[in-house]
């Protein structure tokens, strides 16, 4: 049974992200966003990742999702009407330097997690050592800094990228352009 939910939560999350990805509608594009979120929170409840799971819902389902939908509702609809012609036009001017500075980053990143060695540092071993009973404590907020910094660093990370790429997309959708 878990599996099968597993397997549903998985699927409702790429294909709401590919159906964010590949919209021409925004407004659309934005409440399958909030789907995705969803599904992934619900992905990280079965990773045993309580804590990131509620830190997506409140931060990003909370407050990023409703600051875009802010930027939308209080944007032009003249402006946006306009986005889609100057979207194909960039996006055919930039994709070769965007696809290279791509494939850099993810080389980057790739050869950074395949070199270090988690388990060779002091800490970590000493948060595996200390790992082997989860009793509530004093120390819950130790714990959850060491879980986030070895356990879930990855989780984490990607999910600090993406909340600022969203920052960035909103500041970006959100400024006055002028009339010339």
């Amino acid at each position: 049974m878990e599996q099968i939910v597993f397997y549903i939560l998985a699927s409702i999350a790429v294909l709401s992200a590919c159906y964010v990805v590949t919209s021409q509608n925004l407004v659309r594009s934005v409440f399958m966003f909030f789907v995705t979120l969803f599904a992934v929170a619900g992905l990280y409840i079965f990773a045993l990742a309580d804590f990131v799971a509620l830190t997506q819902i409140v931060i990003y389902v909370g407050g990023v999702l409703v600051m875009l939908l802010f930027v939308f509702m209080l944007s032009s609809k003249r402006s946006l009407q306009g986005l889609d012609g100057m979207t194909k036009q960039r996006l055919s001017e930039n994709r070769f330097p965007g696809a290279v500075l791509s494939l850099i980053l993810v080389s980057v990143l790739g050869y950074m997690i395949f070199q270090i060695d988690f388990n060779s540092l002091s800490w970590v071993q000493s948060a595996i050592a200390t790992d082997n009973v989860k009793l509530p404590s004093d120390e819950n907020i130790s714990n959850i800094g060491i879980n986030l910094m070895t356990n879930f660093l990855l989780p984490f990370e990607l999910i600090c990228i993406l909340l600022m790429m969203v920052l960035i997309g909103a500041a970006h959708l959100a400024r006055k352009e002028s009339n010339i």
